[in-house]
């Protein structure tokens, strides 16, 4: 007898086919199976879904829009089936690649409902659940670029638990608490998210470490993992770690396991012995890494995007920090220390929001070292207020950053002078992106007419000599955007928080010497940034002494730094030793 396959067969076999194209990258072959089955119903929704799906990949929009203004007029399209799904998908992809920033999210939101309607039904099969996962992985990068960091965290937390895969779910889990410090910082809720984290990432294995040989005398070996050897904001304050290491009695090993460029050949030649680990799987990795008899693993990603906490949860080295890359605990148990400061962390119960114990520096735990990632130098000028005759404050943090009530200060900051606010990010590159911003503005009763929006630029460092006065962001401070405002001679207001993440304008700026621009209050870090744009002579003077004072002062003081870094390296290795 010979089977023929249905035509519903045969739909549903091209639409698995596509999936594992899709899971291959291989877009061409992903479009050709929604052309196979058009083949057979020109009318099929599946078949212009997945046309139009593929063609966003291929950045073919022309096409992809034929292909939805198809389905847009098909009456099953409105069925509840995988098929609608993939659709609603498709049109929200498309308007996302298109940055039409509104219309994707609401295309997102509708998929959203039209899935959790029959959720529990068993309507939706494995093809249902991967358009879905894409769909909150799609809509949470959407949301980031709009600047609802929130909303980004709430999605990929149900990517995560939408998969089935463990890898995918700590993958996404990940994901989701680096998103988290955007609008939450040190509360219960998200400690708790994060020791999620550790019961998730559970390694087949762990490595062994005879205590006894360690404790023999030797140079130390120090290996540093991290993706960001290259041109990344994090980079900006590894330099000292790689290069000004005491050689007398330690090794500098760097584990590299991101994509390189033209930085990473400049860092390559710092460390004592630098491997490329670029592809590897995270097994290979740790593997390597227990091979060179790392003793201390410094892991300076966190929970940051490609990290390498999947290779700590191996525990390659008997005692493993993490730190300077991420604001948070890791959660990981395999994790032993926590790289802060007398400042983000001053209080005894501080240790209780960290799975790690907390290493704490005397002094600033991160060293402003940007000469490896570029040449210019800063020199002193007046503040651009003396000329223009009202003051300009900048901010040019991720505007996922900004928080209504951080909008809230600056409407109040503008309204007692004469002034406006330049507002600088990815999230002004795009029409909808600026749209979304003037609307917010809006609606907290300020005026949009006050706000000058810039799109991203490589040039941005120049652009603060239009700034009299930069503001930070909280709960989520600004790291390498405080370290330029300063280096460019621009001072910088902070609002310090209650955690290590939001304190970070706190201890950059002690460490630049300028403590008095930190508030500790909403009311305090309006009255500063007012009071200090009342006081031209003031500005003109730190603009034109903050760019040599800076180099002079203990955020680049890289002799200083180190030697709190070795003496602190080698207590705790003193003391796994004599445990």
């Amino acid at each position: 007898m010979v089977w023929k396959l249905s035509i519903e067969e045969k739909n549903g076999s091209w639409s698995g086919q596509a999936e594992r194209f899709l899971e291959d990258g291989d877009f061409s072959n992903m479009r050709a199976s929604g052309r196979e089955i058009l083949e057979d119903n020109i009318n099929n929704p599946e078949g212009w879904a997945l046309v139009a799906e593929a063609s966003v990949y291929l950045n073919d929009m022309e096409t992809a829009e034929d292909a939805l203004n198809h389905l847009w007029h098909l009456d099953s399209q409105k069925s509840a089936s995988h098929a609608s799904l993939r659709g609603l998908f498709a049109t929200a992809a498309y308007y996302g690649a298109q940055f039409m920033l509104d219309k994707a999210m609401d295309a997102y939101e509708q998929l959203f409902r039209r899935f959790n309607a029959k959720l529990g039904t068993g309507a939706w099969g494995d093809i249902s659940h991967k358009i879905m996962e894409r769909g909150y992985a799609f809509y949470a990068d959407t949301c980031l670029l709009a600047g609802y960091g929130d909303k980004a965290a709430e999605a990929t937390f149900k990517a995560s638990r939408i998969v089935s895969d463990i890898d995918k779910k700590a993958m996404y889990h990940s994901k989701a608490l680096f998103l988290t410090n955007y609008r939450e910082s040190g509360s219960v809720r998200q400690f708790e998210q994060h020791q999620q984290f550790g019961h998730l990432l559970r390694p087949e294995m762990t490595f062994p470490h005879d205590k006894e040989k360690r404790r023999k005398p030797h140079s130390i070996r120090i290996g540093f993992i991290s993706p960001d050897f290259r041109q990344h904001a994090a980079a900006y304050f590894f330099t000292p770690l790689l290069r000004d290491f005491s050689r007398d009695g330690y090794k500098i090993y760097a584990y590299f396991t991101g994509k390189g460029d033209h930085i990473t050949q400049r860092f390559k030649k710092l460390p004592d012995v630098w491997r490329d680990m670029y592809g590897k799987n995270t097994l290979s990795v740790a593997r390597q890494i227990f091979d060179d008899r790392i003793d201390i693993l410094v892991d300076l990603s966190g929970h940051s995007q490609n990290n390498c906490l999947p290779v700590l949860g191996y525990r390659p080295a008997p005692v493993q920090i993490s730190g300077i890359g991420y604001v948070n605990t890791t959660g990981l148990g395999a994790v032993d220390y926590f790289l802060t400061d007398n400042i983000c962390c001053p209080d005894v119960g501080d240790q209780l929001k960290f799975t790690e114990k907390l290493l704490k520096l005397e002094g600033c735990h991160l060293c402003f070292s940007p000469d490896m990632l570029r040449s210019m130098k800063a020199e002193g000028e007046d503040t651009p207020a003396g000329k223009n005759g009202y003051v300009t404050y900048g901010s040019f943090n991720n505007f996922a950053k900004v928080t209504d009530e951080m909008l809230l200060m600056w409407r109040n900051i503008l309204e007692a002078l004469p002034s406006k606010l330049v507002i600088k990010c990815k999230t002004c590159s795009v029409e909808s992106g600026q749209k979304i911003i003037r609307n917010r503005f809006r609606r907290i009763g300020g005026n949009p007419k006050l706000l000058e929006l810039r799109p991203f630029s490589q040039d941005y460092l120049l652009q603060y000599r239009d700034i009299d006065i930069a503001l930070d962001t909280s709960p989520y401070c600004g790291g390498l955007t405080t370290c330029d405002a300063l280096y460019m001679g621009v001072p910088v207001i902070s609002l310090k928080g209650c955690s290590h993440g939001s304190r970070y304008g706190e201890t950059i700026l002690t460490a630049a010497g300028l403590p008095e621009l930190v508030s500790d209050g909403k009311r305090t870090y309006v009255s500063k940034a007012v009071q200090l744009g009342r006081q031209v002579e003031k500005l003109n003077e730190l603009h034109r002494n903050l760019p040599k004072d800076l180099r002079l002062s203990r955020l680049m003081d890289n002799k200083a730094y180190m030697t709190d870094i070795e003496n602190k390296i080698r207590q705790i290795w003193d003391l796994y030793c004599k445990v």
